[in-house]
Order: structure tokens, then C-alpha cells, then sequence
């Protein structure tokens, strides 16, 4: 398969229905069309830079965990074979190979449900300010990139543009109601088990990552959008791994520690990313996707 750059996507004949921070979705009536671009974001603010097949990636990755996580909760993939496509789209078919999915339609649910096995990132900030990580109480001595005693559910309020916002489990019962955030914690919580469990007997620890969830037409939950990709996780070496030192990651940590060093105020236009960090984080995506694979 031939690797193009795909910037975004435009099918000016489809039905637009969304555009996110890295994928488009088309509305193909009974079904939607998801679109994994090469576009990167840190901060929720976009780059200007595409990373050369990175969306390949992403689908990849979210195929294989809605292949093997329905035993914990069904999902909307249907196929990403592009010879099954409609007719309509087969034109689209050297843009859409090995990058886009389609999926069921559904009501995308108005909260990210994130999900928390070490202490890192905003969450060291808090734990080493006031003892908590999203308001939750975590005992006293963690290192930084110390592993929680219990994975956490930290909800987050999702924002088609701007920061996501985290929200303690009350706001996000007031939100969904209480037994639909209740099952949803604990479906995530699963979910996020599963995947560590997978992923640590390949080398990697899955330090965090975040789900996303709709309801279909029946009212049925399933599992929605990406999942466990390197765009929505965290993923860290374990054989170099060592709580209190900085780990050897497989996502786009990179990026967001690049980003750290510049005078830059995390709103858009972002600095533009000089080639050596375009090439690093294709190399740590390509790791992770073997490592998952293989």
C-alpha cells in the first residue's frame, strides 16, 4: 500500500457531518465514514505539520482493539476494507486505503472517560501540589510516574474546539445520570485493565489513555471513536522503565515536551515543528504499532 500525506480529507460529493482534530466523518446515511488524518495536536491546539501517515496508524491500532474488546462492551466499527465500500466512495479508494473506517451511527455521549494507572502529566502537577489527581485523594510518597495503587476514572468534558475540561464523577453523573456514569466508569476501568494487561506482555505500560462512548439508535452503549491509539494513551517502554525518571514513551510526549521549550501561550497557530520531531514521532509510532501487532 502506497503511503500518502493526508493533511485532510475533502470529498466535496459526501455529506460533511464532523471535523475533529484529526478526522473527518461523513455522513453516508445509514452508516458514517471516519477519516484518519495526519494532522497532530498537543494542547487541543492543531499543528500546521502533518505527520506522514500517522492516521494509518491510528486506524490500525483502533481496529485491533475493537476487534478484541468486545467481550467487555460492543462497538461501531463495521469495516475498513475499502474493496466493501460503497460504490460512491471507490474513487476515494487510494485516500481512504488503510486509513478510514466505517462505522455504525450513534449519539456520541458528551464526556471523555479517562482513565489513570500512573501518576504523569497534569496530574503530577496536582498530585504534587494538594495530594490528588482530578480531586481524587492518592496516598502520600508517589514518585513522579509512580503507578497508582488502583486505576482512576478522571472524566473530562469534550470540546469540538478549545481545552477539554477534567470534571469530577459528580458533574459527570449530573451529566449522563448516575447509573449510566456509574456502568460507564466501570466499563472503562475494564477496558483500560484489558489493555494494560495486553500490552504489558508486549513491553509496553499503558499509563493513561481516555474512551469515548455513544448511544445507537436502540439506546444501546458502545464503544466509539478511537481507542487505545497513541493519540489518546500514553505509552511507555517497561523494560527501561523506573518510577521517578522520566520514561522512554511510544506516544506524542515528544511533541508536548518540545512544545514545553517554546514561547508559545498553547493557543493557536502553534510553532512550527522542525523536521527532527516530524521523524521522531513517526519512529515512536511505528514502534508502538509493531509492538501491538507482533
Amino acid at each position: 500500500m502506497k503511503i500518502n500525506t493526508l493533511f485532510e480529507s475533502n470529498f466535496e460529493d459526501l455529506k460533511l457531518l464532523s471535523k475533529g482534530k484529526i478526522r473527518e466523518i461523513y455522513d453516508l446515511g445509514d452508516s458514517l465514514l471516519f477519516v484518519a488524518s495526519d494532522r497532530i495536536s498537543a494542547f487541543d491546539v492543531i499543528m500546521s505539520q502533518a505527520i506522514p501517515g500517522k492516521g494509518i496508524y491510528l486506524n490500525k491500532v483502533s481496529k485491533y482493539w475493537f476487534l478484541n474488546s468486545k467481550e467487555i462492551i460492543d462497538n461501531h466499527f463495521i469495516t475498513d476494507d475499502v474493496n466493501e465500500y460503497p460504490a460512491g466512495l471507490q474513487k476515494y479508494k487510494d485516500i481512504l486505503d488503510g486509513r478510514s473506517m466505517i462505522v455504525q451511527k450513534c449519539k456520541p455521549l458528551p464526556v471523555e472517560f479517562v482513565v489513570r494507572g500512573y501518576i504523569a502529566g497534569s496530574g503530577w502537577k496536582e498530585y504534587e501540589a494538594n495530594g490528588t489527581i482530578c480531586g481524587i485523594k492518592i496516598v502520600a510518597g508517589k514518585k513522579k510516574y509512580s503507578k497508582l495503587d488502583e486505576p482512576i476514572f478522571t472524566p473530562a468534558t469534550k470540546a469540538a474546539t478549545g481545552h477539554d475540561e477534567n470534571i469530577d464523577f459528580e458533574t459527570a453523573s449530573e451529566i449522563l445520570g448516575k447509573e449510566k456514569a456509574e456502568y460507564l466508569r466501570d466499563i472503562s476501568i475494564k477496558l483500560y485493565k484489558f489493555g494494560r494487561e495486553n500490552l504489558a506482555k508486549k513491553g509496553i505500560i499503558l499509563a493513561d489513555t481516555k474512551f469515548e462512548f455513544g448511544e445507537d439508535a436502540n439506546g444501546k452503549i458502545i464503544l466509539i471513536d478511537e481507542v487505545m491509539t497513541p493519540d489518546s494513551s500514553r505509552f511507555w517502554n517497561l523494560d527501561t522503565y523506573q518510577e521517578g525518571k522520566e520514561p522512554d514513551n511510544f506516544d506524542k510526549q515528544s511533541l508536548r515536551d518540545w512544545l514545553e521549550t517554546q514561547v508559545w501561550n498553547k493557543e493557536a497557530p502553534a510553532p512550527d515543528l522542525p523536521k527532527e520531531i516530524i521523524e521522531k514521532i513517526l519512529l515512536q509510532y511505528d514502534i508502538i504499532a509493531n509492538k501491538i501487532f507482533n
